[in-house]
């Protein structure tokens, strides 16, 4: 348990998120909201399965398991001791994260279910969760990762720190504690014990290391919260103390640090935030620029030949995201907005097939990237997602400016539209009549046990 606590005073930030969690019920989580963690659990799986097949995936499943990942997700009912499912915890973590085509969330200024996801995968055959459980248990970590977020971002993410893995920690950690149905007392010591793993640092983009950052926070959180379930013990103070996560990894001095109030006091960030889903595979700061390049490309017709120069001017957040203007491999890709915007002129799709080590040095592409000048736009916000795109071609200067990209929380993807892309993405480790199943079942998620959803994902159903 965690010693001493409050030492007598009033509530601490981690019980109050420790409150929080222990009492959150799936009656207690907005009807809107249960949607947007449907769709988003539905858009993981399939990012997830495709995943498998990365060579990160690989790695590390093979590292953790000691068997190969290209057949579907790990088996959860695997896991013997407590460790082998942290140790799952890390495979579904870096699987999801490993193609950067999951979702994300500026509450947490990071990508929410790779961590959230992950130790609900891993933990599915100790508890058996309904499917509202599931739910419940997601809602709870997104509240938990905002609620650490709120006071430094986005100036711990700008400092160079991967939110994702950072923030994601304790998101993974409240995750498991719902569904271990752990007391306050006992989650307090979990969000304690998290406070001494966040880690990952962005000069790491577009590389494996990346998707690892979500495995290791998945697994710090299965860990954490096992650990206290077991009598482990930690200090207090381990959010606002003067050596607390917030001094060390935010601003400089403690006056800095404004303590949020208790989670969903003013609204669920689920439903007033809420989750991007990825239209493309590829860093969520490309993306404004990617459908700016399109509609420009399709409105005047332009294709590759055209194009004397491009300029791309988008904001600071993205400078820093995307640091190759010459990728040479898959990963690199996915942070060069000179291919991202390469892709939209010269190709009729931008899907997984244009971020792959071949089509980052296929000549498509690459006679493009000395055209495209991407630039910093000092007088946008540092987290800005807007992007004016200038496309000059012999037949005169075409301009836009796309304030956000395609599939934002507040115009998501339609049913249809998530289906496509999730057996786009499945059919990478299964069939695709097992991919439209898979679908159909997690869409009624909240009605079902998630350990029947897997089941055919698990196996040989492909």
């Amino acid at each position: 348990m965690a010693q001493n606590s409050t030492h007598g005073q009033e509530e601490s930030p981690v019980d109050v998120l420790a409150d929080f969690i222990s009492e959150c019920t799936y009656d207690d989580v907005p009807d809107a909201a249960h949607e947007t963690v449907v769709r988003a659990i539905t858009d993981t799986v399939g990012v997830t399965l495709a995943g498998t097949r990365a060579g990160s995936s690989e790695i590390v499943t093979e590292f953790t398991t000691g068997h190969s990942s290209g057949d579907g997700f790990p088996d959860p009912s695997a896991a013997e001791t407590d460790a082998d499912i942290a140790e799952l915890a890390l495979a579904y973590g870096t699987a999801s994260h490993a193609l950067d085509y999951d979702d994300l969330s500026w509450a947490m200024d990071g990508h929410p279910s790779v961590v959230l996801l992950p130790p609900i995968l891993a933990l599915t055959d100790r508890v058996d969760p309904t499917g509202e459980e599931v739910v419940t248990a997601y809602a709870a970590g997104f509240e938990t990762a905002c609620y650490v977020a709120a006071p430094i971002s986005p100036s711990h993410y700008e400092a160079g720190w991967h939110a994702t893995s950072t923030f994601g920690a304790f998101g993974a950690t409240a995750v498991a504690a719902s569904l271990l149905d752990l007391d306050m007392e006992t989650t307090a010591c979990a969000l304690h014990v998290a406070a001494s793993t966040p880690a990952g640092t962005k000069e790491n983009f577009g590389s494996m290391t990346k998707p690892i950052h979500a495995g290791l926070a998945a697994r710090s959180g299965v860990t954490a919260a096992l650990l206290a379930a077991d009598g482990f013990t930690a200090g207090d103070g381990t959010l606002n103390g003067s050596r607390g996560f917030w001094r060390l990894y935010g601003p400089e001095t403690e006056d800095d640090v404004e303590v949020p109030t208790a989670p969903t006091s003013d609204g669920w960030l689920l439903e007033r935030r809420g989750i991007h889903i990825k239209r493309y595979p590829a860093c969520y700061f490309t993306h404004s620029s990617i459908a700016a390049t399109r509609s420009l490309a399709d409105e005047h017709g332009i294709v590759p030949t055209d194009v004397e120069r491009v300029v791309v001017e988008a904001a600071g957040g993205a400078g820093d995201a995307l640091t190759y203007e010459r990728p040479t491999d898959a990963l690199q890709s996915k942070f060069s907005m000179q291919h991202a915007v390469a892709v939209a002129i010269a190709s009729d799709r931008v899907s997984l097939g244009e971020f792959t080590d071949e089509a980052a040095t296929d000549d498509r592409f690459t006679q493009l990237y000395p055209r495209i000048d991407f630039e910093v736009d000092e007088s946008m916000s540092y987290d800005s997602h807007a992007a004016r795109v200038t496309i000059e071609t012999a037949d005169g200067s075409h301009q836009t400016v796309r304030e956000h990209p395609p599939w934002t929380h507040e115009h998501p993807p339609t049913t249809d539209e998530l289906e496509t892309k999730f057996v786009e993405t499945a059919t990478r480790a299964i069939t695709e009549s097992a991919a439209h199943r898979a679908f159909e079942a997690l869409q009624s998620l909240p009605s079902r046990r998630l350990s029947d959803v897997l089941a055919p994902l698990v196996g040989s159903d492909r």
